[in-house]
């Protein structure tokens, strides 16, 4: 129970400091926010600059307009944006599908294929395949994913038309045959990764005493390969799952600029750009509390794995 409470507690400070932080940024960033809500400097008469001020309290100390902000976003509301003159929550809801769609996607390519090379790398180690594997993966993990999608653009999309260069599909499948190239184009250096963690925790696993024991007994090699070194390998192994999709969520921003995606990300940068400041706190605090949820989920799941790690817990 202490744990539990614990791990709440250490959720929302770090989410209360993000969230200061990020409106930290955004008050300090340069420019006149009550001219920009009024479209124009040549706008902003007095009576507008008043009316303004009195409902987004502009003329309030920063931590006071910090504290409206927070109070209203605990509500989900993150006030309306300054270019699309939409509720900011509505505007994240519609685009939310798609990059959630995209980091699973991304996070079943990885996920899968770096664990198939990091069992076959292990399984075959010091020999040609092992060497390949580790070759292959160390070259892959060194292209950026940004890199990696305008490669994949020019030679699959523009090169051999297999795919769009851009949309994300509608429906199931054309939404697969859409996200297709973003995904791999995040995946790329994310499997190199997972495949190193998956090859090192197998050949720390291969070498214990216990499985020395197995092989003595006769036990056959696929029994013990799955019973006694892949799953006690699990533990790493699901950490590395959870910090590559953490880490997938934010690598979304540039893959979605890239591919035209109208995504979280695409979002992000657009209102960047234009200088949308309440879209782009909400983005970022999004981003920020994915993070959390997904390392969280992945500490949980690694527990559950490791009952070692369970009996640690004070």
């Amino acid at each position: 129970m202490r744990t539990v409470v614990r791990n709440v507690a250490e959720v929302v400070t770090t989410l209360v400091l993000a969230s200061f932080l990020i409106f930290l940024a955004m008050y300090l960033a340069p420019g006149d926010k009550a001219a920009l809500l009024a479209g124009g400097p040549e706008n902003l008469t007095p009576q507008t600059l008043q009316a303004i001020n009195e409902q987004y309290h502009f003329d309030d100390p920063m931590i006071v307009q910090y504290f409206y902000w927070l109070g209203n976003a605990v509500q989900g509301d993150f006030g309306r944006s300054y270019v699309y003159g939409q509720d900011v929550s509505s505007l994240l809801t519609s685009r939310f599908d798609v990059t959630v769609f995209l980091v699973l996607y991304t996070a079943v390519l990885v996920i899968a294929i770096g664990l198939v090379l990091g069992v076959v790398s292990a399984l075959r180690r010091r020999k040609a395949a092992d060497s390949a594997i580790l070759t292959v993966t160390t070259f892959l993990g060194g292209i950026p994913p940004f890199v990696a999608a305008v490669a994949l653009i020019a030679v699959f999309a523009v090169g051999l038309a297999w795919f769009p260069t851009t949309g994300a599909g509608d429906g199931i499948a054309d939404r697969f045959y859409h996200l297709t190239l973003p995904a791999i184009a995040l995946a790329v250096g994310s499997i190199a990764g997972m495949t190193r963690v998956t090859r090192q925790s197998m050949v720390s696993q291969s070498e214990s005493p216990h499985v020395d024991v197995a092989r003595t007994r006769g036990l056959p090699r696929a029994y013990i390969v799955r019973q006694h070194i892949l799953r006690n390998s699990a533990a790493p192994i699901i950490t590395m799952s959870g910090l590559i999709i953490a880490g997938t969520i934010a690598g979304t921003v540039l893959v979605e600029e890239a591919f035209g995606l109208s995504g979280i990300g695409k979002l992000l940068i657009d209102a960047i750009d234009q200088r949308d400041l309440p879209v782009t706190q909400a983005v970022l605090l999004l981003l920020v509390l994915a993070y959390i949820i997904t390392t969280r989920i992945a500490d949980v799941l690694q527990r559950v794995a490791d009952p070692r790690l369970r009996g640690s817990e004070s």
